[in-house]
């Protein structure tokens, strides 16, 4: 009987998963980037020949300007033969998770305050006497 490993290995080198195992590399590529490049990134793709990066801000197209040769001198190392070429830009997109609004989500209070106080230190006794009078007062309103 085959290991999962294996299956998995002839799976991937089907032609049907082209795409994937150039977007799985180009992920590999991204990670052995100076980290003043990568945090840069917001996601990467490959386009007639040409690796393109997306990127957050302006800032690090400038970084990207400075250290084109670099990054080329890297994909030789990485050996890329679909890729002859890089281009970067920054998106015009607005990331949408990091604007959403954080609602103030209010839960409703499961307990109904029955609990056994078995605390003998007489401050924490009356903290969580406190806590008990809290829920009850919500449960009646």
């Amino acid at each position: 009987m085959k290991k999962i490993n294996d299956i998995l290995t002839h799976i991937e080198s089907l032609p049907e998963f082209k795409k994937f195992n150039t977007i799985k590399s180009i992920s590999k590529f991204i990670d052995i980037l100076p980290a003043k490049l990568k945090n840069g990134i917001k996601f990467a793709y490959v386009k007639n020949r040409t690796l393109f990066f997306v990127l957050t801000h302006q800032v690090y197209k400038m970084e990207f300007k400075y250290n084109k040769e670099e990054i080329k001198n890297l994909l030789e190392k990485y050996q890329f033969d679909d890729i002859s070429d890089i281009d970067f830009f920054v998106t015009n997109n607005i990331n949408v998770e990091k604007n959403k609004k954080i609602e103030d989500t209010k839960y409703e209070e499961r307990s109904l305050g029955i609990f056994e106080n078995k605390v003998k230190d007489e401050k924490l006794f009356l903290k969580f006497e406190n806590i008990r009078k809290i829920i009850k007062e919500s449960k009646n309103t």
